[in-house]
Order: structure tokens, then sequence, then C-alpha cells
């Protein structure tokens, strides 16, 4: 009993070292082991940027906030977490391991992407991408869009106050109780107003006013003649009134224009004896301007009414015009007439000839105009004309004088006071024609009237 007791302290000590090595080893095993499975607490400031705010990751990211890729026609390296725009050539390149991206090929060597176009606008405006956050550059285009948008609607705002809209001028008419007529019910009663023996002259005068302006439209007048009213014009003519036999004798030239059949009806009719009893005897300078504005009309492409016009003396008609005082309006006139009706039979004769042409021609073949007017002294009659001093006037004078000329030139030999005129128009038209080209007009008005002289002067020569 005493020898355990006497061993008791010394087993109770090297038990107690045994499980302080045992202790000391466990811990070491356990802090070799610990790193692979221990929470590791990460400090906040390891996650923020040098700015205090946590980064946001790429899936997060505002595809706009993105920086953009802008490409061109050469393959470019991408880098991470740029934008490539729609439509772009992205390929990845095996030898570098990197992704590249191009514009993609296009016909003519042209880019039509809106991308491309994006990125030359942006060019021309010699933007940094770098110095403009993505944020600045949409306010920036937000304010050009309001921009674009106010002036529209300024532009939209002042055409609405000139002009006002289709439905507001139909409701209108309505409030008004318009009502549409057509041009031959307004003809029928202007003809109705002018045949009526209630009508005052002033309303007659009126009614052949309006019918002046119906009657120029080629139906409106085929119209007018199966109405009656070509033949209750005629009659007018006869009027003892010189403003009714005005106004009639301008309808009349008006519904003859260009129209055939109106043309045959009106000789038929009398008309061409009642305007040269008109242009023969005393009348008002108006009432003779109407009445050969309706000559003109009839005779021009009419050849049938210019042999009529021959036989009934219309050349001499026409020639006691010069003779008679203050007609010198009319002068001019006239000889525009004998130039278009000398000059559409030579134009018909240099025409291709068909079937109609040639019939055409053998009607003109009756009409021996130039003959009557060599005849008749139209030649000094022209000639002298040149001392007017409207340019336009000398124009037409001169147009018909070189007509004539094949006709008339032993005459103009002979005649100082053309050839004196002649020497003045040349001085004269040289001036101005080289004024002309000082300021800059190489070809103008008054280098075609010296043309016109020079011309004449050598065929004298």
């Amino acid at each position: 009993m005493s020898h355990r007791a006497g061993r008791s302290p010394t087993a109770a000590k090297v038990s107690l070292l045994v499980l302080l090595v045992s202790a000391v080893c466990s811990r070491t095993s356990l802090s070799e082991r610990v790193p692979e499975f221990a929470l590791t607490k990460i400090e906040e400031s390891d996650i923020k940027d040098d700015s205090g705010k946590e980064p946001i990751a790429d899936d997060d990211a505002d595809p706009e906030d993105l920086e953009v890729f802008y490409p061109t026609h050469q393959w470019q390296t991408l880098r991470p977490g740029q934008a490539v725009p729609a439509g772009s050539h992205v390929r990845l390149n095996l030898q570098t391991g990197d992704r590249e991206a191009r514009l993609p090929d296009s016909e003519n060597g042209k880019s039509d992407t809106r991308e491309e176009k994006r990125r030359r606008r942006l060019d021309k405006m010699d933007i940094d991408s770098n110095s403009f956050t993505s944020q600045e550059l949409k306010k920036a285009l937000a304010k050009m869009k309001e921009s674009e948008k106010a002036e529209r609607m300024a532009h939209e705002e002042e055409v609405r106050k000139k002009f006002r809209p289709i439905q507001q001028l139909k409701e209108e008419f309505e409030k008004l109780n318009v009502k549409m007529e057509t041009d031959y019910e307004i003809m029928d009663k202007l003809i109705s107003k002018f045949n009526s023996s209630a009508s005052t002259l002033d309303e007659k005068v009126a009614a052949l006013y309006d019918l002046e302006y119906y009657v120029h439209q080629v139906d409106n007048a085929k119209d007018f003649l199966s109405m009656g009213g070509l033949q209750l014009v005629i009659e007018g003519l006869n009027s003892t009134e010189p403003v009714l036999k005005e106004h009639a004798a301008f309808v009349l030239g008006a519904a003859l224009s260009s129209n055939p059949k109106v043309q045959v009806e009106a000789i038929e009719g009398g008309a061409l004896q009642k305007l040269l009893v008109i242009l023969a005897t005393e009348q008002p300078q108006a009432v003779k301007k109407k009445a050969l504005f309706a000559l003109c009309s009839m005779l021009r492409h009419f050849p049938y009414a210019q042999q009529q016009f021959l036989k009934l003396g219309g050349l001499q008609v026409l020639r006691g015009l010069f003779r008679q005082k203050g007609t010198e309006a009319l002068h001019v006139r006239v000889v525009t007439l004998l130039y278009d009706l000398i000059m559409e039979k030579m134009l018909l004769e240099d025409s291709q000839h068909g079937d109609q042409t040639e019939e055409k021609i053998q009607q003109y073949r009756q009409v021996k105009l130039v003959p009557a007017v060599v005849e008749q002294d139209w030649c000094v009659v022209v000639s002298k004309l040149l001392a007017l001093p409207e340019h336009d006037a000398r124009e037409k004078v001169l147009q018909l004088l070189g007509v004539l000329m094949a006709f008339c030139r032993e005459r103009y030999r002979g005649d100082r006071a053309l050839s004196t005129a002649l020497g003045l128009l040349r001085s004269e038209y040289e001036e101005l024609a080289a004024e002309e080209q000082r300021d800059g007009d190489k070809d103008g008005y008054f280098k075609e009237l010296l043309g016109s002289v020079n011309t004449i002067i050598q065929e004298l020569g």
C-alpha cells in the first residue's frame, strides 16, 4: 500500500507530460489543415475602387455605359467589355487568342450601315470619346432632337398661318352656299345675258368680257359654237356701240385661236368681211386693235382664209392703216402678221411630206401672198419702219426685211434711206453689244440684232 503510494506522484507527472505532448501535436496538425477549411473575412476596403464605390459587374452594366468599339474596314482587337455595333464582322484570332472586329464588306466599296454613318458624323464633329461620358452624349443628343422638333413645329405653325386647311375652305364655301357650275353652264348664262334685250349695255359688255376668258379653251370654244354664241358675236361686230364692237371682236379672236373648226364656221358666217370693214373705216383705236387681233387669229394656219383675205383686198386694207393717223401702234402688229404668214408657208414646204402635209401644201400654193406684197410696194413700207425707236419693233421689222430680201433686193439696193438707216443701226447695236459683253453676256439681245443688221447689209452689198 505504501509502495503504490510512493510511485503515485511520479506516475502522475509522467501522465501529465504525455498529455501535453499529445495536445501540442494535435494543435500543430490542426493548424496545418485549417487554411483548407477556414472562412476568411474580406475587408470592405478590398472590394472598393479608389473612389470608394463598389464596382459593377459586367453582367449588371448598362449596355449604353459600356465603351463603344468603332469598327473600320481593318481588323481591330476588341478589349474586354467593349460594345460591338450591330452588323460588324467578329472573329477569333487563333494565333493571338484575341477577338477582332471590322466593318462588313459592301458593294461599290461603300458602307451603308447606320453605325458607320454615325462614326463618320462623329469624326466630322471631332469628338474625343474620352472627353465625354455616355450620359453627357445622351443629353446632347436629346437637346438636338428637341431643337429639331422645335424648328419643325415653328415651320408648321408658319405654314398654318399662311394657308387655311382644305376642310376649312370647304366649310366656308358651304356656309356661303356656293354652287359649283360647269363652264358650259356659265357660258350659257353669259350668252343669254348678252343676247337679252333686257340687259343694259354694261351688262352685255360684262358678259362679253367674261366669255373671252372661257372661249380661250379649245373645248369651250367648240361648245360656244354649238350653243350659237359664235354667230351672236359675229353679229355684234355690226353694233353701233363701239364698246360692243371692241369686246365682240375680242371674244371672236379668242375663240378662233388655234381652233380650225371655229375658224371654218367663222369665215362661213361672214366674220372676215366684217373685220375688214372695221379696219377700213373710221373707228376708235381700241376697236381696230381688237379687230386686227381677231383677223390674225383667223388667218394663221388657215390657207383658205388667207386666200379669201387676198381676194377681198385685205392687203390693201392693211396698207391703208399706214396712211391713217393714230394707227402707229398697229403697224408692228401688221408686220408681225405678214412675217408669220410667209414663214408658215415656207416652213411647211421645207418639212417632210406626208399625205396631210401634201394636201396642205396644195392649199398654200393657192395663196399668192408674197407676189401681192411685192406688187403693192410693201418692201418700201416695211423698210421705213426701221426708224421706230423701240428695239422690239425694230426686231420684227428686221425679221420681215430678211424674208423679203429675196424678192425686194433690187429695190433695196437703190434705197439710200434704207442704207443710211442700216448704218445707223449697226453703229448703235455695236455699242450696245459691246456693253453687253463687258457685263458678261456674250450672246445677248443686242448681239442678235446686230447680227440681223449685218446680214442684211451683206446681202445688199
